[in-house]
């Protein structure tokens, strides 16, 4: 498997991980309530609340990148600069959920943004498949 389709993996994995202290958090309101967590969810502040903030984003975040890949991949777009891409997206994600867990605010939006254009670049790369070949 290429490396951007191990990223891809990772990614989808990210989106699992961020949901761990978002059930830690349900769980300190009283028990996780499994027939509404949804309500329950919209209950939680603080903490709580900025990881499912995270949570959610990681799924925006995640189609995005998704669809960059494969539009890298359908086009049989490879090389270093796919490659990298998709691992300083993956990297920038980490950073994204330890930073929102923090309420780290400005670092958060910057690392967002990192990953966006990754995603973005991965989506044009075809343009640039000569050159990065």
């Amino acid at each position: 498997m290429s490396i951007p389709f191990w990223c891809v993996f990772i990614g989808a994995l990210l989106i699992f991980i961020a949901r761990i202290p978002v059930a830690k958090a349900m769980k300190a309101l009283g028990g996780y309530n499994n027939h509404l967590p949804r309500m329950q969810q919209a209950q939680l502040t603080g903490f709580g609340a900025r990881a499912l903030s995270a949570h959610q984003n990681s799924f925006e975040a995640f189609l995005l990148f998704a669809v960059g890949v494969l539009m890298a991949h359908t086009t049989q777009t490879a090389g270093w600069l796919v490659d990298g891409l998709a691992i300083i997206f993956v990297i920038a994600r980490v950073i994204y959920l330890l930073c929102y867990w923090a309420d780290l605010a400005w670092q958060r939006s910057l690392v967002w943004f990192v990953g966006f254009v990754c995603s973005l670049l991965l989506m044009i790369s075809p343009t640039f498949r000569t050159a990065l070949l």
